[in-house]
Protein backbone atom coordinates (compact mmCIF):
# COMPACT_ATOMS: atom_id res chain seq x y z
CA UNK A 1 0.00 0.00 0.00
CA UNK A 2 1.52 3.25 -1.11
CA UNK A 3 1.64 6.09 1.44
CA UNK A 4 1.28 9.62 0.14
CA UNK A 5 1.96 12.56 2.42
CA UNK A 6 -0.77 15.11 2.67
CA UNK A 7 0.58 18.39 1.23
CA UNK A 8 -1.59 20.34 3.69
CA UNK A 9 0.29 18.75 6.61
CA UNK A 10 3.46 20.52 5.55
CA UNK A 11 1.78 23.85 6.17
CA UNK A 12 1.01 23.20 9.83
CA UNK A 13 4.38 24.62 10.95
CA UNK A 14 5.11 27.96 9.30
CA UNK A 15 8.73 29.18 9.43
CA UNK A 16 9.41 32.67 8.16
CA UNK A 17 12.74 33.42 6.51
CA UNK A 18 14.94 30.65 7.97
CA UNK A 19 18.64 31.50 8.09
CA UNK A 20 21.52 29.12 8.93
CA UNK A 21 23.83 30.10 11.79
CA UNK A 22 27.09 31.70 10.76
CA UNK A 23 29.23 29.47 12.95
CA UNK A 24 28.50 26.70 15.42
CA UNK A 25 31.38 27.98 17.54
CA UNK A 26 29.34 31.10 18.33
CA UNK A 27 26.41 28.93 19.44
CA UNK A 28 28.58 26.80 21.72
CA UNK A 29 30.26 29.93 23.09
CA UNK A 30 26.89 31.44 23.98
CA UNK A 31 25.73 28.16 25.51
CA UNK A 32 28.92 27.96 27.56
CA UNK A 33 28.45 31.53 28.85
CA UNK A 34 24.83 30.77 29.76
CA UNK A 35 25.92 27.59 31.58
CA UNK A 36 28.54 29.50 33.58
CA UNK A 37 25.97 32.13 34.57
CA UNK A 38 23.49 29.42 35.53
CA UNK A 39 26.06 27.60 37.68
CA UNK A 40 26.98 30.89 39.39
CA UNK A 41 23.32 31.63 40.14
CA UNK A 42 22.79 28.14 41.58
CA UNK A 43 25.88 28.43 43.79
CA UNK A 44 24.89 31.94 44.89
CA UNK A 45 21.37 30.73 45.72
CA UNK A 46 22.83 27.91 47.80
CA UNK A 47 25.10 30.40 49.55
CA UNK A 48 22.10 32.59 50.42
CA UNK A 49 20.02 29.62 51.59
CA UNK A 50 22.57 27.85 53.77
CA UNK A 51 24.06 31.09 55.09
CA UNK A 52 20.73 32.68 56.00
CA UNK A 53 21.40 32.54 59.76
CA UNK A 54 24.13 35.17 59.35
CA UNK A 55 23.21 36.75 56.00
CA UNK A 56 19.58 37.52 56.86
CA UNK A 57 20.28 39.91 59.80
CA UNK A 58 23.17 41.51 57.90
CA UNK A 59 21.07 42.15 54.79
CA UNK A 60 18.17 43.43 56.88
CA UNK A 61 20.44 45.79 58.80
CA UNK A 62 22.05 47.04 55.59
CA UNK A 63 18.65 47.80 54.04
CA UNK A 64 17.49 49.66 57.16
CA UNK A 65 20.78 51.57 57.29
CA UNK A 66 20.51 52.55 53.62
CA UNK A 67 16.95 53.71 54.24
CA UNK A 68 17.97 55.82 57.25
CA UNK A 69 21.25 56.98 55.71
CA UNK A 70 19.88 60.38 54.61
CA UNK A 71 18.79 61.09 58.20
CA UNK A 72 22.29 60.35 59.53
CA UNK A 73 23.83 62.59 56.87
CA UNK A 74 21.41 65.43 57.62
CA UNK A 75 22.20 65.21 61.35
CA UNK A 76 25.93 65.14 60.59
CA UNK A 77 25.64 68.35 58.54
CA UNK A 78 24.06 69.99 61.59
CA UNK A 79 26.96 68.98 63.82
CA UNK A 80 25.38 65.90 65.42
CA UNK A 81 27.79 62.98 65.62
CA UNK A 82 26.82 59.86 63.64
CA UNK A 83 27.40 57.85 66.83
CA UNK A 84 24.65 59.79 68.61
CA UNK A 85 22.24 59.50 65.68
CA UNK A 86 22.94 55.79 65.21
CA UNK A 87 22.55 55.07 68.93
CA UNK A 88 19.24 56.97 69.01
CA UNK A 89 17.94 55.03 65.98
CA UNK A 90 18.94 51.66 67.46
CA UNK A 91 17.32 52.53 70.81
CA UNK A 92 14.12 53.58 69.02
CA UNK A 93 14.07 50.30 67.08
CA UNK A 94 14.61 48.25 70.24
CA UNK A 95 11.92 50.23 72.05
CA UNK A 96 9.41 49.75 69.24
CA UNK A 97 10.16 46.01 69.07
CA UNK A 98 9.81 45.66 72.85
CA UNK A 99 6.57 47.64 72.88
CA UNK A 100 5.07 45.51 70.09
CA UNK A 101 6.14 42.26 71.79
CA UNK A 102 4.68 43.43 75.11
CA UNK A 103 1.41 44.49 73.51
CA UNK A 104 1.01 41.18 71.68
CA UNK A 105 2.14 38.88 74.50
CA UNK A 106 -0.98 39.20 76.67
CA UNK A 107 -3.68 38.68 74.01
CA UNK A 108 -1.73 35.91 72.28
CA UNK A 109 -1.26 34.06 75.57
CA UNK A 110 -4.96 34.41 76.34
CA UNK A 111 -5.95 33.05 72.93
CA UNK A 112 -3.52 30.13 73.26
CA UNK A 113 -5.03 29.30 76.66
CA UNK A 114 -8.49 29.21 75.07
CA UNK A 115 -7.36 26.99 72.19
CA UNK A 116 -9.68 24.03 72.97
CA UNK A 117 -12.68 26.31 73.38
CA UNK A 118 -11.83 28.22 70.22
CA UNK A 119 -11.38 25.00 68.24
CA UNK A 120 -14.76 23.69 69.35
CA UNK A 121 -16.47 26.99 68.51
CA UNK A 122 -14.92 27.14 65.05
CA UNK A 123 -15.89 23.51 64.37
CA UNK A 124 -19.47 24.27 65.38
CA UNK A 125 -19.68 27.43 63.24
CA UNK A 126 -18.22 25.63 60.20
CA UNK A 127 -20.43 22.56 60.54
CA UNK A 128 -22.20 23.58 57.32
CA UNK A 129 -18.98 22.75 55.47
CA UNK A 130 -18.65 19.23 56.85
CA UNK A 131 -20.50 17.55 53.98
CA UNK A 132 -18.51 19.28 51.18
CA UNK A 133 -15.25 18.57 52.99
CA UNK A 134 -16.17 14.90 53.41
CA UNK A 135 -16.94 14.68 49.70
CA UNK A 136 -13.54 16.17 48.88
CA UNK A 137 -11.85 13.73 51.27
CA UNK A 138 -13.63 10.77 49.66
CA UNK A 139 -12.64 11.96 46.20
CA UNK A 140 -9.02 12.31 47.33
CA UNK A 141 -9.10 8.83 48.83
CA UNK A 142 -10.42 7.35 45.57
CA UNK A 143 -7.77 9.12 43.50
CA UNK A 144 -4.69 8.85 45.72
CA UNK A 145 -5.57 6.20 48.31
CA UNK A 146 -6.11 6.52 52.03
CA UNK A 147 -3.56 8.56 53.95
CA UNK A 148 -2.32 7.73 57.42
CA UNK A 149 -4.01 9.72 60.19
CA UNK A 150 -1.89 12.50 61.65
CA UNK A 151 -0.75 11.93 65.20
CA UNK A 152 -1.76 14.46 67.82
CA UNK A 153 1.14 16.71 68.81
CA UNK A 154 2.57 15.98 72.23
CA UNK A 155 3.84 18.60 74.66
CA UNK A 156 7.56 18.24 73.77
CA UNK A 157 6.79 18.51 70.03
CA UNK A 158 5.20 21.91 70.67
CA UNK A 159 7.73 23.26 73.17
CA UNK A 160 10.93 22.21 71.39
CA UNK A 161 10.22 24.04 68.11
CA UNK A 162 9.44 27.22 70.07
CA UNK A 163 12.72 26.96 71.98
CA UNK A 164 14.57 26.12 68.75
CA UNK A 165 13.12 29.25 67.15
CA UNK A 166 13.72 31.67 70.03
CA UNK A 167 17.33 30.63 70.70
CA UNK A 168 18.79 31.51 67.25
CA UNK A 169 16.42 34.49 66.94
CA UNK A 170 18.09 36.15 69.94
CA UNK A 171 21.51 35.83 68.30
CA UNK A 172 20.18 37.10 64.98
CA UNK A 173 18.62 40.13 66.68
CA UNK A 174 21.94 40.90 68.37
CA UNK A 175 23.73 40.61 65.02
CA UNK A 176 21.09 42.80 63.37
CA UNK A 177 21.32 45.65 65.86
CA UNK A 178 25.12 45.48 65.99
CA UNK A 179 25.40 45.60 62.20
CA UNK A 180 22.84 48.41 62.03
CA UNK A 181 24.76 50.46 64.59
CA UNK A 182 28.14 50.18 62.91
CA UNK A 183 26.69 50.49 59.40
CA UNK A 184 24.99 53.79 60.29
CA UNK A 185 28.15 55.12 61.92
CA UNK A 186 30.65 54.10 59.27
CA UNK A 187 28.64 54.17 56.04
CA UNK A 188 30.42 57.28 54.72
CA UNK A 189 33.87 55.77 55.33
CA UNK A 190 32.71 52.43 53.89
CA UNK A 191 31.44 54.15 50.77
CA UNK A 192 34.76 55.98 50.31
CA UNK A 193 36.67 52.71 50.70
CA UNK A 194 34.45 50.94 48.15
CA UNK A 195 34.83 53.78 45.66
CA UNK A 196 38.63 53.43 45.84
CA UNK A 197 38.38 49.87 44.45
CA UNK A 198 37.05 51.11 41.09
CA UNK A 199 39.86 51.87 38.63
CA UNK A 200 38.31 54.58 36.44
CA UNK A 201 36.54 57.83 37.20
CA UNK A 202 33.51 56.72 35.20
CA UNK A 203 33.16 53.57 37.30
CA UNK A 204 33.50 55.59 40.52
CA UNK A 205 30.77 58.00 39.42
CA UNK A 206 28.49 55.15 38.39
CA UNK A 207 28.91 53.47 41.79
CA UNK A 208 28.17 56.72 43.65
CA UNK A 209 25.07 57.31 41.53
CA UNK A 210 23.82 53.77 42.20
CA UNK A 211 24.25 54.12 45.97
CA UNK A 212 22.62 57.56 45.99
CA UNK A 213 19.64 56.38 43.96
CA UNK A 214 19.25 53.28 46.14
CA UNK A 215 19.16 55.42 49.28
CA UNK A 216 16.72 57.93 47.81
CA UNK A 217 14.32 55.34 46.40
CA UNK A 218 14.37 53.17 49.51
CA UNK A 219 13.84 56.15 51.81
CA UNK A 220 10.98 57.60 49.77
CA UNK A 221 9.26 54.27 49.19
CA UNK A 222 9.48 52.96 52.75
CA UNK A 223 8.63 56.32 54.32
CA UNK A 224 5.47 56.72 52.25
CA UNK A 225 4.47 53.07 52.70
CA UNK A 226 5.01 53.37 56.45
CA UNK A 227 2.68 56.38 56.63
CA UNK A 228 0.05 54.55 54.54
CA UNK A 229 0.33 51.40 56.67
CA UNK A 230 0.02 53.44 59.87
CA UNK A 231 -3.18 55.04 58.55
CA UNK A 232 -4.45 51.61 57.53
CA UNK A 233 -3.72 50.29 61.02
CA UNK A 234 -5.67 53.15 62.62
CA UNK A 235 -8.66 52.50 60.33
CA UNK A 236 -8.57 48.76 61.06
CA UNK A 237 -8.33 49.36 64.81
CA UNK A 238 -11.32 51.72 64.72
CA UNK A 239 -13.28 49.27 62.58
CA UNK A 240 -12.47 46.38 64.92
CA UNK A 241 -13.59 48.48 67.88
CA UNK A 242 -16.83 49.44 66.12
CA UNK A 243 -17.58 45.79 65.27
CA UNK A 244 -16.93 44.63 68.82
CA UNK A 245 -13.64 42.74 68.37
CA UNK A 246 -11.61 42.08 71.53
CA UNK A 247 -8.34 44.06 71.78
CA UNK A 248 -8.98 46.16 68.64
CA UNK A 249 -5.59 47.91 68.86
CA UNK A 250 -3.86 44.56 68.29
CA UNK A 251 -5.63 44.13 64.97
CA UNK A 252 -4.52 47.62 63.92
CA UNK A 253 -0.89 46.80 64.72
CA UNK A 254 -1.09 43.47 62.89
CA UNK A 255 -2.71 45.08 59.83
CA UNK A 256 -0.01 47.78 59.68
CA UNK A 257 2.85 45.27 60.01
CA UNK A 258 1.45 42.62 57.65
CA UNK A 259 0.72 45.21 54.95
CA UNK A 260 4.48 45.55 54.41
CA UNK A 261 4.30 42.11 52.78
CA UNK A 262 2.43 42.46 49.47
CA UNK A 263 -0.42 40.02 48.78
CA UNK A 264 0.50 37.52 51.51
CA UNK A 265 0.25 39.96 54.43
CA UNK A 266 -3.33 41.13 53.68
CA UNK A 267 -4.36 37.50 53.00
CA UNK A 268 -3.06 36.44 56.42
CA UNK A 269 -4.92 39.37 58.00
CA UNK A 270 -8.16 38.27 56.33
CA UNK A 271 -7.74 34.78 57.82
CA UNK A 272 -7.06 36.27 61.27
CA UNK A 273 -10.12 38.52 61.12
CA UNK A 274 -12.33 35.66 59.93
CA UNK A 275 -11.06 33.28 62.62
CA UNK A 276 -11.55 35.80 65.43
CA UNK A 277 -14.96 36.71 63.99
CA UNK A 278 -16.04 33.07 64.15
CA UNK A 279 -15.20 32.98 67.84
CA UNK A 280 -16.48 36.45 68.76
CA UNK A 281 -19.80 36.61 66.87
CA UNK A 282 -22.82 34.28 67.03
CA UNK A 283 -23.43 33.81 63.30
CA UNK A 284 -21.31 32.95 60.28
CA UNK A 285 -22.59 36.00 58.39
CA UNK A 286 -21.32 38.39 61.06
CA UNK A 287 -17.91 36.72 60.94
CA UNK A 288 -17.63 37.63 57.25
CA UNK A 289 -18.21 41.37 57.81
CA UNK A 290 -14.69 42.26 59.01
CA UNK A 291 -12.79 40.20 56.37
CA UNK A 292 -14.91 41.58 53.52
CA UNK A 293 -14.49 45.15 54.80
CA UNK A 294 -10.71 44.62 55.08
CA UNK A 295 -10.53 43.22 51.52
CA UNK A 296 -12.39 46.29 50.26
CA UNK A 297 -10.10 48.60 52.24
CA UNK A 298 -6.85 46.98 51.07
CA UNK A 299 -8.13 46.89 47.47
CA UNK A 300 -8.72 50.64 47.55
CA UNK A 301 -5.34 51.18 49.21
CA UNK A 302 -3.41 48.96 46.80
CA UNK A 303 -5.05 50.11 43.56
CA UNK A 304 -5.83 53.76 44.17
CA UNK A 305 -4.24 55.29 47.28
CA UNK A 306 -0.69 53.87 47.20
CA UNK A 307 -0.11 54.30 43.42
CA UNK A 308 -1.40 57.88 43.64
CA UNK A 309 0.74 58.82 46.65
CA UNK A 310 3.87 56.87 45.75
CA UNK A 311 3.76 57.74 42.07
CA UNK A 312 5.00 55.87 39.05
CA UNK A 313 8.66 56.54 39.83
CA UNK A 314 8.85 54.01 42.65
CA UNK A 315 5.85 51.83 41.71
CA UNK A 316 6.97 48.23 41.20
CA UNK A 317 5.67 45.78 38.64
CA UNK A 318 3.12 43.44 40.31
CA UNK A 319 4.58 40.34 38.61
CA UNK A 320 8.09 41.30 39.75
CA UNK A 321 6.89 41.80 43.33
CA UNK A 322 5.00 38.49 43.31
CA UNK A 323 8.02 36.52 42.03
CA UNK A 324 10.38 38.32 44.42
CA UNK A 325 8.00 37.61 47.30
CA UNK A 326 7.84 33.92 46.42
CA UNK A 327 11.63 33.65 46.04
CA UNK A 328 12.68 35.50 49.20
CA UNK A 329 9.97 33.83 51.30
CA UNK A 330 11.23 30.44 50.16
CA UNK A 331 14.81 31.55 50.74
CA UNK A 332 14.56 33.36 54.10
CA UNK A 333 11.07 32.76 55.46
CA UNK A 334 8.80 35.53 56.84
CA UNK A 335 11.62 38.08 57.20
CA UNK A 336 12.50 37.45 53.57
CA UNK A 337 8.91 38.33 52.67
CA UNK A 338 9.33 41.70 54.41
CA UNK A 339 12.60 42.30 52.52
CA UNK A 340 11.21 41.34 49.09
CA UNK A 341 10.07 44.84 48.07
CA UNK A 342 13.24 46.68 49.27
CA UNK A 343 15.49 44.11 47.60
CA UNK A 344 13.46 44.47 44.39
CA UNK A 345 13.97 48.24 44.49
CA UNK A 346 17.72 47.79 44.94
CA UNK A 347 17.87 45.32 42.07
CA UNK A 348 15.88 47.60 39.75
CA UNK A 349 18.08 50.59 40.52
CA UNK A 350 21.25 48.60 39.81
CA UNK A 351 19.88 47.12 36.58
CA UNK A 352 18.65 50.52 35.34
CA UNK A 353 22.11 51.98 35.91
CA UNK A 354 24.01 49.09 34.33
CA UNK A 355 21.57 48.47 31.47
CA UNK A 356 19.74 51.79 30.95
CA UNK A 357 16.83 52.04 28.52
CA UNK A 358 18.65 54.88 26.80
CA UNK A 359 22.27 55.97 26.85
CA UNK A 360 23.04 58.12 29.87
CA UNK A 361 26.25 60.14 29.58
CA UNK A 362 28.15 60.59 32.82
CA UNK A 363 29.81 63.98 33.42
CA UNK A 364 33.42 64.24 32.37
Amino acid sequence: MEYRANPEARRVVVINDPQPVGSLDDVWSSAGSAAIIGIFLLLFGGFLYFGRAILLPIFAAAIVALTLGPAVKAANRRGISPWITALLIVLLCIGALTLAATALAGPVSAWIGRAPEIGATIKQKLSVLEQPLESVAQLEEMLFGASAPAAAPSAPSVVLPVVAFITPAAGELLLFFGTLMFFLVGQLELRAQLVSFFPTREAKLRFLKIVTDVERNLASYLAIVTVINACLGVVVALGAWALGFPNPAIFGVLAALLNYVPYVGPAVMVVILFTVGLVSFPSLGQAFIAPLAFVLLTTMEGHFITPTVVGRRVTLNPLLIFLALAFWTWMWGPIGAFLAAPLSIIGLVVVNHLVPSEDVKLPE
